[in-house]
């Protein structure tokens, strides 16, 4: 009696666990809403951040960039990328890549630097139009005024990126 009670309560246990998980929809682990669309496509983000007075100049910044939002997407949805004719599509283009002095010292000095990346980005959603954007996305990191950026590229990189593109797949794919 308690093997088959065990039983029965294990079948139930999957039974549940099955229609929680489809009655999640479209949605995946990481909470992306892909809806009905099957691929996505990131466009090379153009780096036009020398434009803009005071903007530092990356070579690279604009692949790198690509490339993060790339694996992110691919990560964290079932979405297949391809180069052309996807359901989602994200544009866009590095407006912003500067190095500022943020905090002083006693002898008027900087003791602190913030490295600011502001990227514009585009987001065309081919089976629900209504989820289409144009917005600004900014982020940066703190560094120590006596450090130069090229010995704290890699790691201010990985920071802004991580960020940058998470937001940009927050406001695309969840839908909070």
């Amino acid at each position: 009696m308690a093997v088959t009670l065990k039983k029965t309560f294990s079948i139930l246990i999957c039974l549940m666990g099955g229609a929680c998980l489809s009655g999640c929809g479209a949605y995946n682990f990481t909470g992306g809403d892909v809806g009905t669309a099957e691929t996505f496509q990131v466009n090379y983000f153009q780096n036009y951040a020398t434009q803009s007075p005071g903007s530092t100049f990356d070579p690279g910044l604009d692949r790198e960039f690509t490339l993060a939002l790339q694996d992110l997407i691919l990560t964290q949805t079932s979405l297949d990328l391809v180069t052309s004719g996807a359901d989602l599509l994200y544009e866009g283009e590095i407006t912003e890549y500067r190095v500022s002095p943020m905090t002083a010292t006693a002898e008027q000095r900087a003791a602190q630097n913030r490295l600011t990346m502001t990227i514009q980005v585009r987001f065309f959603n081919k089976t629900k139009e209504d989820a289409d954007f144009e917005q600004r996305f900014s982020f940066f990191f703190d560094y120590d005024a006596n450090s130069q950026l090229a010995s704290v590229r890699d790691e201010a990189h990985q920071i802004i990126f991580e960020r940058l593109t998470q937001d940009i797949f927050n406001q695309s794919l969840a839908n909070w």
